[in-house]
Formats: structure tokens, C-alpha cells, sequence
């Protein structure tokens, strides 16, 4: 994917063709990977509400394209994250979105301290061990390698 500008203020890209042929990409998904292709140079500076505008869609419809793209590893995890944010992924569920944000609060938090942490509430090892893996898949746990290695 490539992206300059000419004379005019025209942009011209080019997006791989292999999207269409992709069967795991609804439309939705292939209109926001073009959007963001055309706008590569200040993608990282765009909000979901624009990128759904650019793609005609609802901002629900261009989570949900985006996600589906970050599951083909066609975008990068770290700018569906910076764009939408860890709450509005629906992919996550409350237990594990509570358990990325008090993560993200103790950096070097290990997995026995969640255990004794667990004893505080209702929630059991086999509870903290599910959100970790659903944090695993779904990429959340990249600045974590300690918990990472938990979670496989």
C-alpha cells in the first residue's frame, strides 16, 4: 500500500487487490482498509468517527471492520487500539477490560499476586486465567510479557 500526493492535492494510492478475495472481509472491512490506505501519512492522527464517515458507515460497523482487519493481520493491533480504545472493544469482557486496566496500573504484576488479589473478591484462578487468555488473543497483552507467558 502506498500513498503520495501529486500536484492537484489528488491522492493516489494503490491497495492490494488480495482484500477483495479475502472471504473473512465483509465490505465494511475492505472500506475502512481503503480508507486507511488513502490516508496513510495521517491515519495515525484520525478517529474511528472519521474513519467511519470516510468509509459511510456507523461507528459501530467501522469497529467491527477494523477488528475483523486486525484479525487478518492486515493493521496493526496498537492503532485499533489508539483509535478506538480497550473499552469499546466488544471483543473483551468487562472481567478482562477491569483486569487490562489494573494491569496497566501495576506494570510488574505477576500472576500470583492476581491469585491473592482473587481472594478479595469472587473471582477464582480459573476466572483470571480466562481474561488472561482473552486478553492474549485478542493482542491486549503485547506490553506485558510476563503475563503474556502466563496466559499460553
Amino acid at each position: 500500500m502506498t500513498t503520495e500526493l501529486s500536484p492537484s492535492n489528488v491522492r493516489n494510492f494503490t491497495v492490494s487487490t488480495e482484500i477483495f478475495y479475502n472471504p473473512s472481509l465483509d465490505i465494511y472491512s475492505q472500506m475502512i482498509y481503503i480508507v486507511l490506505s488513502s490516508s496513510t501519512a495521517d491515519s495515525a492522527s484520525l478517529t474511528i468517527d472519521e474513519v467511519a464517515k470516510k468509509g459511510r458507515m456507523t461507528t459501530k460497523n467501522a469497529i467491527k471492520a477494523m477488528q475483523a482487519l486486525v484479525d487478518e493481520q492486515l493493521i496493526p493491533h496498537k492503532l485499533f487500539r489508539k483509535m478506538i480504545g480497550e473499552f469499546q472493544d466488544d471483543r473483551l469482557s468487562w472481567a478482562a477490560k477491569g483486569l487490562l486496566t489494573y494491569c496497566k496500573e501495576h506494570k510488574d504484576i505477576t500472576l500470583p499476586e492476581l491469585l491473592a488479589l482473587s481472594d478479595q473478591s469472587g473471582e477464582d484462578e480459573q476466572s483470571i486465567r480466562k481474561a488472561l487468555m482473552e486478553l492474549e488473543r485478542n493482542g491486549y497483552l503485547e506490553e506485558f510479557p510476563e503475563l503474556s507467558k502466563l496466559a499460553n
